[in-house]
């Protein structure tokens, strides 16, 4: 059996990579191939080498504004590793509709909200703030538009009582680790029906 190949992108910690690349053995059809970070520092850069998958890191700040440069500079690791997926977690950049369209159909992110709800930052707030009942995190396709591609997966979480963002984001983290797994397991197989948890 050939397994797909995935690059995974991050920025931080990259709790969401460890769960991708723990859940990437046995009968999984797909096996990892890089971890990228737009941050030299990154604690998941080590967490992935004590793993055996190779690392390589691209620095976003000497480049301030030139964004086309920085992701010229992404490219070369990226192409380098053959990817046949690219997965987005917890990767802090906005990536141009240029380098997006080179991975158009293959490339995934993680977002925590209930998308279209809450594009962009603060999510966990914002669904306090509104009162909602209900809040999440959604696995979608990567498409030009912020946070707008094809939506592969949700999992939802109630939001309680005496919530604040952080033991909010803190539930939704949780089904984050199990959805993103889940999402990408079956993507890798060629299946883009949505998953719908909660």
């Amino acid at each position: 059996m050939s397994h797909k190949r995935v690059a995974i992108l991050i920025s931080g910690g990259g709790s969401n990579m460890v769960a991708l690349l723990d859940s990437m053995i046995g009968d999984h059809p797909a096996r990892p191939c890089l971890v990228l970070s737009s941050e030299p520092e990154a604690a998941g850069l080590d967490k992935a080498a004590a793993r055996g998958v190779p690392v390589a890191a691209v620095d976003h700040r000497p480049f301030r504004a030139d964004r086309a440069a920085f992701e010229a500079e992404l490219m070369k690791p990226l192409i380098a590793a053959r990817p046949d997926i690219v997965c987005c977690a917890g990767f802090m950049r906005i990536l141009t509709g240029d380098f997006v369209s080179r991975w158009q159909g293959r490339m995934l992110n993680i977002h925590p909200s209930l998308l279209p709800k809450y594009k962009g930052l603060n999510t966990h707030a914002r669904a306090l703030a509104a009162g909602d009942g209900e809040h999440g995190c959604s696995v979608h396709e990567v498409t030009a538009e912020l946070d707008d591609g094809p939506i592969l997966g949700q999992a939802r979480v109630p939001v309680l009582n005496g919530d604040t963002p952080e033991t909010l984001a803190a539930r939704v983290l949780v089904q984050e680790h199990r959805l993103y797994p889940a999402v990408l397991r079956r993507f890798a197989m060629g299946d883009r029906t949505p998953i719908h948890w909660g």
